[in-house]
């Protein structure tokens, strides 16, 4: 199946309570949080037009289940209810990443979001219809990207984590699409393929077109 390169365009405006998150730049945006979290952002954090153009990719009718796995402080979350009618649910370890984004939430009048305080482990993928990543295990094997040490970081859980993810997304329906964003996409399974990429490919959309052995 060929790649579609995907341009960004600007999202469609929603009315709602939130009207902000629309004007609002990427670095406002990394201004609503503490300025220890905030200043995370360039490495850690999804840029507002990343999160926006996913959303866009994710959400294809009103009421979409979309998870990120690994939310951090709620961003992609937040600025995907904001801009698209579907409904985002975000997995975070740290605990002060999930008050951040809970605090957030709920100053701003957000809705359609969900932070779960958790392990990727314990989230029911059938629960969704989409799902985003954003290197969400990366930091176990690149000392460099390590946020803290508020929780265990080892080699193994990155091949822990990314297995379990790719078995998971293999008993998706036909048709669950994902979108990720840098990292190495080895938790992709091979019953998806890449349809559309942009930012020089940093960003694709997976969509399952294949049964998997399982399916069978």
């Amino acid at each position: 199946m060929p790649v579609q390169t995907f341009q960004p365009t600007r999202s469609p405006r929603i009315q709602s309570d939130n009207e902000f998150l629309h004007a609002f730049k990427d670095h406002e945006f990394d201004e609503i949080y503490p300025e220890d979290i905030g200043r995370l952002s360039p490495c850690h954090w999804s840029p507002v037009e990343v999160c926006q153009m996913a959303a866009r990719l994710l959400v294809l009718e009103p009421g979409t289940r979309v998870l990120d796995i690994g939310c951090g402080p709620g961003k992609f979350c937040a600025i995907g209810a904001a801009t698209t009618l579907g409904h985002f649910t975000g997995v975070e370890q740290r605990g002060r990443f999930v008050k951040a984004a809970r605090e957030m939430l709920q100053h701003h009048h957000i809705s359609r979001t969900d932070i779960v305080h958790g392990n990727i482990t314990e989230v029911q993928f059938h629960a969704f219809d989409a799902f985003y990543l954003f290197n969400p295990f990366e930091e176990n094997i690149l000392p460099i990207l390590r946020i803290d040490h508020d929780v265990e970081m080892e080699p193994h859980l990155y091949d822990d984590y990314t297995l379990h993810v790719q078995q998971q997304l293999e008993r998706m329906p036909m048709a669950t699409r994902v979108v990720t964003y840098f990292g190495s996409c080895a938790e992709i399974p091979e019953c998806y393929a890449c349809v559309k990429t942009a930012y020089e490919g940093m960003l694709k959309l997976w969509v399952k077109t294949r049964p998997s052995l399982e399916d069978d």
